[in-house]
């Protein structure tokens, strides 16, 4: 054979070799999928291996994912995964037709890399693993078929029919179109199983009639808007509120199947409550401010909202439940998700008289599926990952020095009390305002403590007191709004907040580990002349 024809035959066969190794991976993701379908979507092997490499990820990484992707942080994580998925795939295939057996097997090793990922996660079990079980096997059945399918090159003499060399890929091309095929009939089978799956959900939260609350917020005070461009609205409408969690699939839970289970150590009565047992007990309306400890200086990671839900402090006193400060033995509240987060909470802030709440509703409707339809917990003054459990299922107490919490065995702090915060909305980072009187404008909050002024200061000259809009209550944020006169040139506004027992916010600039960023607000501008 001559160089030419080996020339001819080695890229042939390697790119059909690595077609090869894509449509294996997808056949087996595929089928995959259908399978997640008849077990749980949190089993499909991206979801599963996505899940594993969030739980394994360095917090200092996962800061830095939030900071740079922000709510698509998930979606990053699984093209990443898909990414060298494919790039795995194809030096599978390549493999695979220099040596089959080893190609074969290595696809086979994937799936069960796959179900390993799938059975570490919080809440699975055995049967998790069958979808990259069935993954890894169908893998590697169509790369053997489509491998063998390749012809080997066999030299001709001139004249008689293709050239010396020459691949006939009609078969590998006829075989390569029927797994697309089959693949792509399974993969959109798998989706439509996967969303008659959740319609019981679906039709189960567009079902629910939220009854009105026995104790109503009082209207938010009309001073509390003070409607400068630019300015973060008040009231966080749902679909605008942030989303920071680990569901890389969002749980949607039947609420007609949905139970709470209250025990531990101090319950002397565990209560098993459905959702229309709590909402035949008294509903609380209460106006809160919720903040993720991934929220920089300056960050958008907070939100406000109408909460609607149960007082959880009673809930825990029906349950015979003490706070260690009346001898109570248990200090922690460890509230778990049906996906298997879990959260620790202070037992004594839940039970201090602060509007603490199992809510059901957000804002006049149930709560959204994404932030945590059908029951998700409200504790005013903490931090998220300390408070927020969302999908709750169960409410176990233990104590700190027994348990730790997921984040917490992450390097994040096990107590996190919101620190005090303000944020300048308008104008923006490096806008270009007339000179003249500018509205400089944001918001501020100490959620459970509140907030008593907002000062403002260019190019770190004196502070200058901010006016503030109406009180809505010591756990929600505050808008405030600073007139300045800005003379023509580049400036830097920085702003301060200080709550209600008289602390200033630092000018210490700290990151968010271990228990929340700390600094002030700065905004550098460029004034017309």
């Amino acid at each position: 054979m001559t160089r030419e024809n080996r020339t001819k035959r080695g890229p042939g066969r390697s790119a059909l070799g690595a077609v090869g190794g894509l449509l294996a991976a997808f056949a087996g993701l595929a089928l995959a999928q259908l399978a997640a379908a008849a077990v749980r979507p949190e089993a499909a092997p991206l979801t599963a291996v996505g899940g594993a490499v969030v739980d394994r990820t360095p917090a200092a990484v996962k800061e830095w994912a939030i900071r740079r992707f922000g709510t698509d942080d998930k979606l990053v994580l699984t093209l990443g995964i898909c990414v060298v998925l494919a790039v795995v795939a194809i030096g599978v295939g390549l493999l695979a037709v220099r040596r089959p057996a080893a190609g074969t097997a290595l696809a086979a090793a994937f799936g069960v890399f796959g179900a390993a990922a799938a059975v570490s996660r919080p809440e699975a079990g055995g049967q998790d693993a069958l979808p990259s079980l069935l993954a890894g096997c169908t893998a590697a059945g169509v790369l053997y078929l489509l491998v063998r399918a390749i012809p080997r090159p066999r030299p001709r003499p001139s004249g008689a029919g293709p050239p010396p060399g020459a691949l006939d890929r009609r078969g590998f091309g006829r075989l390569a179109v029927a797994a697309l095929a089959l693949s792509a009939a399974a993969g959109y089978a798998g989706r439509r199983l996967g969303a008659f799956g959740d319609a019981g959900a679906t039709a189960s939260r567009a079902g629910l009639v939220l009854p009105p609350p026995a104790v109503p917020a009082p209207p938010v005070p009309a001073g509390a808007e003070l409607r400068i461009p630019g300015i973060t609205r008040f009231i966080t409408p749902n679909r605008d509120f942030y989303r920071v969690d680990t569901a890389l699939v969002v749980p949607r839970v039947d609420a007609d199947g949905w139970r709470l289970l209250i025990h531990g150590d101090g319950v002397s009565r565990p209560l098993d409550l459905g959702l229309r047992d709590l909402l035949a007990r008294p509903l609380v309306e209460h106006d809160a401010t919720l903040t993720c400890v991934s929220n920089e200086v300056g960050g958008p990671y907070a939100g406000n909202a109408r909460w609607l839900g149960v007082r959880l402090a009673d809930l825990l006193r029906e349950a015979g439940v003490r706070p260690p400060s009346q001898g109570g033995p248990a200090d922690q509240l460890v509230a778990r998700s049906v996906d298997g987060m879990t959260l620790g909470t202070p037992v004594e802030a839940v039970m201090d008289g602060r509007e603490a709440l199992l809510a059901v509703g957000m804002n006049g409707e149930p709560l959204p599926f994404r932030h945590g339809f059908p029951v998700r917990m409200i504790v005013p003054g903490l931090y998220g990952y300390v408070s927020a459990c969302k999908w709750l299922r169960e409410l176990r107490l233990t104590t700190f020095a027994a348990y730790d919490a997921y984040w917490v065995r992450r390097s994040w702090a096990q107590q996190a009390p919101v620190k005090t915060q303000s944020r300048i909305d308008t104008p923006r980072p490096f806008a270009e305002p007339a000179a003249g009187r500018v509205a400089v404008a944001g918001v501020a909050w100490a959620q459970h403590r509140g907030i008593a002024r907002v000062e403002v200061r260019v190019d770190a000259g004196p502070w200058h007191e901010a006016r503030l809009g109406a009180c809505d209550g010591d756990d929600t944020w505050r808008q405030w709004v600073w007139l300045w006169e800005a003379a023509p040139g580049g400036h830097t506004l920085e702003v301060r907040a200080t709550d209600r027992t008289g602390a200033v916010q630092t000018g210490e600039l700290t990151g968010t580990l271990p228990d929340g960023a700390t600094g002030r607000h700065r905004v550098t501008v460029r004034v017309r002349g």
